[in-house]
């Protein structure tokens, strides 16, 4: 249980707070690469602040506030620049550090453009993503994660947003053994049908470690033992605010990362981003290697109803029915809760060290060590999931253009890939 100060100190990330400025040290994704491929702006809502993302007419890429210091109008209606962007009302021109470049009405010589600014952020584009850095210079790396380098890979991202605090869906990363009743007996209920779901199976032993990346989360279920991938790897919060998954099998290997990007204190934009290395002996077309798919995940009907054949869905609604943001000054943890205590523990000491002038946890400065950020990755995870397409099904990835394709190239039961649903 928390205090409502401790509450209030963890989930609000605005400007000027401190947990909006511990965020402001990580690097977050805002878009992907392709989504600019047609269009010339894109409406940004990062740690309480209204952006716009922008591609000038040369092609790279800047986000600055959105609304125009002038008369406020919108940037996100702006017209392309050479070297920035212009807005829509009046003509004013802004590069991307949100330095008025030109104002056209003005009198020769005035040096009024000299005195106007807005926000203006750095960008990077690392594995088919646009990254930006609201923090202060000098700006870190973005973390080259295994998923996001790899080669060879077909990439796709999932989008939703979803109306809660980012905590409470963080706090879901370290709860192992949710999986065993919201996604196993809760899941049959839910399906009607009697089949047994793989991840009903009871969990016995849960243990978390902190590392060098953040926190290893493991189990131990009915009828493993202490050497099976469960336990003996497990799988990591990447801190502060990345989930990551996956599954490495004989032939071939599945990255999947869910990031959770505060959009503010009630919103959170969610990304599953996912990563598909196909066996050798099954080599991808390469229309799938050079796309990088871009799609809504939906966890609600048009009445609003959760879908709650969904795992991702059976998720996102014990998330939003907390509360927009949970109250953690009723909640009564037990013993299984020992990964959010932890995970609550380091946020504290990283707020720490952020007031005090420090780098926070995960902040990477030096090249040699961001050559690639290998993260534990657990094996065949499909021989609990009842098989590739099964699985992909059931989770966000059924809703990608490339579904069919990555069933035909990676689930090894011609049976299954025909009738799993």
């Amino acid at each position: 249980m928390l205090t409502q100060q401790e509450n209030e100190l963890l989930t609000r990330v605005g400007p000027g707070t401190p947990m909006g400025d511990l965020m402001r040290r990580y690097w977050h994704p805002v878009a992907a690469r392709s989504e600019m491929d047609e269009r010339w702006t894109k409406r940004v809502r990062l740690l309480g602040e209204d952006l716009v993302l922008y591609k000038d007419r040369s092609g790279s890429f800047g986000l600055i506030g959105e609304f125009c210091p002038h008369r406020r109008a919108s940037l996100a209606y702006g017209i392309p620049t050479t070297d920035g962007i212009r807005c829509p009302y009046h003509g004013w021109q802004f590069d991307g550090t949100g330095a008025c470049l030109e104002q056209p009405n003005e009198p020769e010589g005035s040096n009024f453009k000299d005195k106007i600014k807005t926000a203006g952020y750095p960008l990077e584009e690392l594995g088919g993503l646009l990254w930006a850095y609201l923090g202060p210079q000098p700006a870190p790396l973005v973390p080259r994660l295994d998923g996001l380098v790899v080669e060879g890979a077909i990439r796709s991202l999932g989008v939703s947003i979803v109306p809660c605090n980012w905590l409470q869906m963080m706090e879901n990363s370290v709860d192992p053994c949710h999986t065993e009743w919201l996604h196993g007996n809760f899941a049959e209920f839910i399906l009607g049908t009697g089949e047994k779901v793989p991840a009903s199976r009871h969990t016995v032993k849960i243990g978390f470690d902190e590392f060098d990346w953040g926190i290893v989360k493991r189990r131990l279920l009915e009828g493993q033992t202490e050497d099976c991938d469960d336990w003996a790897i497990g799988h990591p919060l990447v801190f502060p605010n990345i989930l990551a998954i996956g599954s490495h099998d004989v032939n071939w290997t599945m990255y999947a990362f869910q990031i959770r990007v505060p959009m503010d204190d009630t919103h959170t934009l969610h990304y599953w981003y996912n990563a598909f290395v196909p066996p050798p002996h099954k080599p991808a077309p390469q229309r799938l290697l050079e796309s990088f798919d871009v799609f809504d995940v939906p966890f609600a009907d048009e009445a609003g109803e959760y879908l709650l054949r969904m795992t991702h869905a059976q998720d996102i609604m014990c998330w939003v029915t907390q509360g927009a943001i949970a109250n953690r000054t009723l909640e009564a943890l037990g013993s299984t809760d020992r990964g959010i205590t932890l995970y609550r523990k380091m946020l504290f000491r990283e707020l720490d060290r952020v007031a005090a002038g420090a780098d926070p946890k995960c902040v990477v400065r030096d090249p040699a060590q961001n050559t690639v950020i290998e993260l534990p990755l657990e094996r065949q995870l499909n021989a609990r999931t009842n098989g590739f397409a099964r699985s992909m099904r059931r989770h966000n990835v059924r809703f990608s253009h490339q579904l069919d394709d990555l069933i035909a190239l990676f689930e090894e039961n011609p049976k299954e890939a025909a009738t799993a649903n």
